[in-house]
């Protein structure tokens, strides 16, 4: 079973073809849709709320978060802290599935908090990204866009800045290790080895520089990308997007032609019984078989997450 986070809410199917897709959760946007090794059920991070189901997707409750519009959210580890990363850019904690929340102040006391804020979004900024590693079952990272990547060592109760080198405006965060993770931005792919303390660049050699999300699935790192940011994505060529894979972790990579190619960006990615499956922000839905990447379904809105069940 799978869930899709889209513009206009969740929708579930029971395989990636998306074919049988209905709508579960009638929310606004949905940003992040996730499941996480010692919680029960999946969790919604919308526009309007941060909502958590246990069945499947049948029911959902909203969790009444202290700020509406949550962006991400993590269930750490230890299955004890979940945590909800909002627009503007605050972070909440709660040690109780949700039923109360506290902030956690640390994370407004960071140096360049006065510095976090786009355009785009009435001139804020929002926790994007939230990530864990279970060999590392303290740490927490956090992705703001616009405001770089910040690390706690201590389950989000004090932070250490860990955006030199890396493009501020972040997407998010793929976590492969510990100490490993690629940092998607608006300007770059990165990866750092080194929990941050360090980032190299991995898109240099490539002709697109916006990136919304990376994926890695037996070996292979997956990215996509546009040219510019969405305002860019309508007319004639639509975004310019591109697919890219990399076998070595990042070094290097191969660019794939796909439905829906060059107008839409793939912005989603999950995997589903040993398939890679990805969503465009068109509602285009796409599976990675031996031969490429095929057409895999539509949904009524952009796909904005995949999660599998």
């Amino acid at each position: 079973m799978l869930l899709a986070g889209t513009y206009d809410g969740v929708f579930r199917a029971d395989g990636p073809r998306f074919e049988d897709a209905e709508q579960v959760l009638d929310s606004d946007r949905a940003m992040r849709i996730r499941r996480f090794e010692e919680w029960d059920g999946a969790f919604a991070a919308t526009k309007s709320g941060l909502y958590r189901s246990t069945d499947g997707g049948d029911s959902w409750t909203n969790l009444d978060v202290a700020r509406e519009e949550v962006y991400s959210v993590l269930g750490d580890p230890a299955g004890k802290r979940l945590y909800a990363g909002t627009h503007p850019a605050h972070l909440y904690v709660s040690e109780d599935e949700g039923e109360t929340w506290r902030e956690l102040e640390g994370f407004q006391n960071l140096p360049s908090r006065d510095e976090w804020h786009t355009p785009r979004h009435r001139n804020e900024a929002h926790v994007r990204a939230l990530r864990a590693h279970p060999d590392a079952p303290e740490r927490v990272i956090a992705g703001v866009e616009v405001g770089g990547v910040h690390v706690s060592d201590d389950r989000g109760e004090t932070w250490t800045e860990r955006r030199n080198g890396v493009h501020d405006d972040v997407h998010h965060v793929l976590v492969l290790g510990p100490d490993e993770y690629v940092a998607s931005c608006g300007g770059g792919l990165y990866r750092t080895r080194d929990a941050g303390e360090s980032w190299v660049r991995l898109d240099s050699q490539l002709d697109h520089t916006y990136f919304r999300e990376a994926f890695a699935h037996d070996g292979t790192l997956f990215a996509a990308a546009a040219r510019s940011s969405p305002g860019t994505w309508r007319g004639e060529n639509g975004a310019d997007a591109a697919l890219f894979e990399s076998r070595d972790g990042g070094d290097s990579f191969e660019a794939l032609d796909y439905p829906g190619r060059p107008e839409e960006v793939v912005l989603a990615w999950t995997a589903h019984d040993g398939e890679v499956v990805a969503g465009t922000n068109d509602g285009r839905v796409l599976v990675r078989d031996v031969d490429g990447w095929i057409e895999g379904g539509q949904l009524p809105s952009g796909v904005s997450s995949l999660c599998g069940l």
